[in-house]
């Protein structure tokens, strides 16, 4: 997932026509090991002066730093997610006018999306009540986040406030279901428009997401001095509970990607067909592909090569693993709503059903409307939205972005292995089929 550039190129303009659809974003680039090493100083320096008379005065300069920063990656958030959101909802209705065996592997996608969000809202909880966040570490993380994305309406409520009386106050407002509700429909209402429109109009959002881009990558590049601030202040007023709770955090949600890396033998043999070991041995090299380069797009020849081993039909492999490249990152939902679910219990944020389902749409379509991106810039467009939605607090995710790249690992694990047996099941019910 990190590094991955589906759809990140250069800037230079295309011809958007019906027969292909091809999206030119510009080129963003994190360091995720300088964002880490600004963690652990910025915790190590906090700790050293947090029993030193001076530290006050220093938390004076040093805070403020933190909560500007902060706010820059908050205001890109919104208008970016709403331009990709339209893009990735036209590129998928695009994908499935491709044929049967395209549109079957756009509901598989779906399909999966909604049960990998549905697994973390209820597994999540339970593992936070068998394994607690850490004593003290419990409102370490919490610390300066106490404005929240505002209250999740009771379920009437929610039910009735899905679709938005007024978008531009809905927006202003920062109510991120009722926006990406609208903006979905909005792309469903671009299809049916004569393509000359269309493609004005994907060029307006194409720039608009462009631009967001731009001004987000402006904001990550200087993530190391932002997570340098956000931690030494997180470490003068917590003292070492922070570490735990980062510790706790790293294992639980990359736990949850787990699950969705477990899941994938399961779908390969009963979707797939395929014999459990001859999935796990063709998985091997793939595996190591995707964990040295933390990259789906890096990994596509060796998972070409797994589904050639497999046995399956090379019009499968070369239709439906380009596109679950594209559309699909199968643990996702699970490992984003992890995330919120692990902050709304460090700000102590009541999840009612209402915020569970609002989660579980905004992960599966901010999934699809987000393509393949740094993990940084991934990392805030997928589950910042999602924290909105549920009412949880996005405070906490600007030091959580700094050990991304832990379990970001399982991500890009977990995405190449459910790739390899959602394109087994494709090609077992196109054969079935035919």
């Amino acid at each position: 997932m990190s590094p991955e550039q589906g759809f990140i190129g250069d800037s230079r303009p295309v011809q958007k026509d019906e027969k292909s659809l091809s999206l030119q974003l510009p080129e963003i680039k994190v360091s995720s090991l300088a964002t880490l090493g600004a963690l652990g100083l910025g915790l190590a320096v906090g700790l050293a002066i947090a029993s030193l008379p001076v530290s006050g005065a220093i938390l004076q300069w040093v805070e403020p730093v933190g909560a500007l920063w902060l706010k820059g990656l908050q205001m890109c958030i919104l208008p970016l997610v709403v331009a990709l959101l339209v893009l990735g909802i036209v590129q998928t209705a695009h994908a499935a006018k491709a044929g049967r065996m395209a549109r079957r592997a756009v509901l598989w996608i779906i399909g999966v999306y909604l049960a990998s969000g549905a697994v973390a809202v209820v597994v999540m909880p339970l593992w936070l009540e068998l394994w607690p966040i850490p004593g003290a570490a419990a409102g370490a993380l919490a610390q300066g986040s106490a404005q929240g994305a505002g209250p999740v309406p009771p379920l009437a409520e929610f039910v009735l406030s899905i679709l938005p009386s007024n978008i531009v106050t809905a927006a202003s407002h920062g109510e991120m279901l009722p926006c990406v509700v609208f903006f979905a429909i909005f792309a469903a209402a671009m299809g049916r428009l004569p393509a000359g429109p269309r493609a004005h109009l994907l060029g307006l959002f194409e720039a608009l997401a462009g631009v967001m881009m731009v001004m987000i990558g402006w904001v990550l590049s200087l993530a190391p001095i932002g997570v340098f601030a956000l931690a030494l202040t997180l470490a003068v007023k917590t003292g070492t509970a922070a570490i735990g709770a980062l510790a706790h955090y790293v294992a639980l949600v990359a736990g949850m990607g787990g699950l969705v890396l477990l899941a994938a033998p399961v779908v390969a043999v009963v979707a797939g067909r395929l014999a459990l070991g001859a999935y796990l041995r063709a998985l091997g090299p793939v595996s190591a592909m995707a964990l040295s380069t933390q990259s789906s797009l890096a990994t596509l020849p060796a998972m070409l090569s797994a589904c050639k081993q497999l046995g399956l039909r090379n019009a499968s492999a070369e239709l439906s693993l380009p596109l679950c490249v594209a559309l699909f990152r199968a643990t996702g939902p699970a490992m984003n709503l992890a995330v919120v679910i692990y902050v709304a219990h460090l700000t102590g944020t009541p999840l009612v059903l209402s915020a569970m389902l609002a989660g579980i749409a905004v992960a599966a379509l901010a999934e699809l409307g987000t393509p393949s991106l740094p993990g940084a810039i991934s990392f805030v467009l997928s589950i910042g939205p999602v924290a909105i939605a549920m009412g949880v607090p996005v405070g906490p995710l600007a030091l959580l972005v700094a050990v991304e790249m832990l379990p970001d690992l399982m991500r890009t694990w977990g995405n190449v292995a459910m790739d390899v047996a959602v394109t087994a099941s494709v090609d077992r019910v196109t054969v079935d089929a035919d």
